[in-house]
């Protein structure tokens, strides 16, 4: 599974394509294939998203989870602020990222 992901412009938000625009939850993100990079640089040249990234995933029945670490935290928020998080409420998110 691959995944789309980059930067809000407007507010600097990680985003995650949808299929037809982008939200900063990972549970909305959906398998962009082979299109990925094609996807990511027609939205980054609308200036809609910043430093679009093709990323592995795999799907859970929570919904995708990044392959990488990196991502994982990415998706889910600052790990030294639990109450920023995307999953202030969840006391299982931190195990999503590990």
């Amino acid at each position: 599974m691959k995944l789309l992901t980059g930067n809000d412009l407007k507010t600097g938000a990680v985003t995650w394509w949808t299929g037809r625009d982008w939200s900063i939850h990972i549970e909305d993100a959906v398998d962009v294939g082979e299109e990925g990079d094609a996807i990511g640089s027609a939205e980054e040249g609308a200036r809609r998203v910043n430093g679009p990234v093709v990323i592995d995933a795999e799907a859970t029945a929570d919904g995708p989870r990044p392959a990488h670490i990196k991502h994982r935290i990415r998706a889910l928020g600052p790990t030294v602020r639990p109450d920023l998080t995307l999953k202030p409420a969840d006391p299982q998110a931190g195990n999503w990222v590990i």
